[in-house]
């Protein structure tokens, strides 16, 4: 999709740049709107739209080390979308050797009011590559240059950042938490976001507070997204997916039938990373999700989806997602499960299916594991559910668990180095607040070693949560 390199103050009227962008034509599904287009006015009010573009966001479609995707939001009278990009220089001449891309633009119909989104796929990057990149209507209204790193090629060190359930407050208590994980991990290689973002999935002003709160943090860090119940609305044919979700993110479509850009695998220096949709079609998924662990070539597998395969809250378990996903986990070695929806916090020891007595977690004796304690375990994988956002409930504490949390905003940050992968979460003040490693040791289960940090659990029932 790479383009001749462009005058910067050229229109795009080339015809060569005319041509369809390959990525409308693989994208047919891509759903335009909540309603029927009609003559309302346009969007008012907080978090409206302009001819300048706003929203902007990056993911990944294709290969992290050789291509990104942009995707943006703009007034329903901007109806045409471009993304520039160049290698980043040290001065200002970078922009001599931008390239043009065109985007994929479509009229959305919000509850709002009618707007475009526009998606541009940057391709035929070089690997470990910073690049400066805008996008714009290709004549008088563009964004600021803004800026991202390409994956290297193979193995590497790396970080990413992973949240539970933001949700609710976005704007006013959401955003201290990405700001603060920002700040901790500012050159992270993507958040990973585990479901829930918004409260009502259909709701633009809502998006806008997400947005909103992440700043242009998102437009140099990609994001990778699964999503939850509440991205789940009322349509005309019953309950589905908010014909929000795909305009607005770019994300593989390799998965099953029906679930494109929620169900995907991305390949990260050595990592695979698979979403999961844990809302709809578990039996399709499993199908699919055994092929992709077989041909699966990367020394560490990490699964996020919403739902928990060990719930944290109670009257919330989900036996069925065991019976379906998790011996397929086992079978193929997934090494971390990262999860949202239950508004607590909750990491358990290495779990496989023989945990699992007729659809229950078993009982054992409840233990304190002191730090650098190895754990006793035949292996199996570590599951995690978290909360970012204000939302709490009451934690179900399960003897399983090694560190848990109630009314506690947590973001955890995930570092990937050779044979090792260690885990901090820690609170909205920055406190590491629950660590562990993990040590990859080939023909043999993984080796999981304890680095809790002192200090009680923030538990209502000892009066050490707020």
């Amino acid at each position: 999709m790479g383009g001749a390199a462009l005058p910067l103050s050229a229109h795009p009227n080339h015809p060569a740049e005319k041509k369809p962008a390959a990525k409308a034509a693989s994208r047919p599904g891509k759903p335009e709107s909540l309603k029927k287009e009609s003559a309302e006015p346009p969007v008012a009010g907080p978090f409206a739209p302009g001819k300048l573009p706003d929203r902007i966001v990056l993911t990944w479609t294709g290969d992290p080390a050789r291509s990104v995707a942009v995707t943006w939001r703009t007034s329903a009278d901007v109806t045409e979308g471009w993304g520039q990009v160049a290698p980043a220089g040290d001065g200002p001449t970078f922009t001599k050797k931008a390239r043009q891309v065109k985007a994929v633009s479509q009229r959305v119909e919000t509850d709002r009011g009618p707007v475009y989104y526009h998606t541009v796929v940057f391709e035929q990057l070089a690997p470990t590559t910073k690049y400066a990149y805008r996008v714009g209507d290709g004549a008088e209204n563009w964004s600021e240059w803004n800026q991202f790193r390409t994956a290297a090629a193979e193995a590497k060190p790396f970080t990413f950042v992973y949240f539970g359930d933001a949700q609710n407050l976005l704007r006013s208590m959401w955003s201290r938490v990405v700001r603060e994980a920002f700040a901790d991990a500012p050159r992270a290689a993507f958040f990973l976001h585990a479901g829930d973002l918004v409260n009502r999935g259909a709701r633009d002003v809502e998006w806008g507070e997400w947005f909103y709160a992440g700043g242009f943090a998102m437009r140099m860090i990609p994001t990778v997204a699964t999503p939850g119940n509440h991205e789940y609305v009322r349509l005309p044919g019953g309950r589905g997916l908010t014909p929000l979700w795909r305009p607005q993110f770019a994300f593989p479509e390799h998965g099953p039938p029906g679930l494109e850009e929620t169900v995907y695998y991305i390949d990260y220096q050595g990592v695979r990373i698979i979403s999961l949709n844990s809302n709809e079609k578990h039996q399709e998924q499993a199908t699919w999700l055994e092929k992709v662990l077989a041909r699966n070539p990367n020394r560490w597998t990490i699964i996020t989806y919403h739902h928990p395969m060990y719930s944290a809250s109670r009257g919330r378990d989900n036996p069925h997602l065991r019976r379906l996903w998790q011996g397929i986990f086992d079978r193929y070695g997934v090494d971390l499960v990262l999860q949202g929806h239950d508004h607590t916090y909750a990491r358990s020891r290495q779990m496989t299916a023989a945990d699992t007595l007729q659809g229950k977690p078993p009982q054992e004796p409840e233990r304190n594991v002191p730090t650098g304690a190895a754990a006793r375990s035949p292996g199996g994988t570590v599951y995690v559910v978290s909360v970012s956002g204000p939302k709490m409930y009451r934690l179900a504490r399960r003897p399983y668990m090694r560190r848990a949390a109630e009314n506690t905003q947590l973001y955890q940050i995930i570092r990937i180095d050779g044979y090792h992968l260690r885990y901090e979460a820690r609170t909205a003040a920055g406190r590491l607040y629950d660590a562990f490693l993990l040590q990859k040791r080939p023909g043999r289960p993984n080796h999981l070693v304890e680095l809790v940090p002192p200090g009680p659990e923030r538990l209502h029932k000892l009066g050490t949560a707020d």
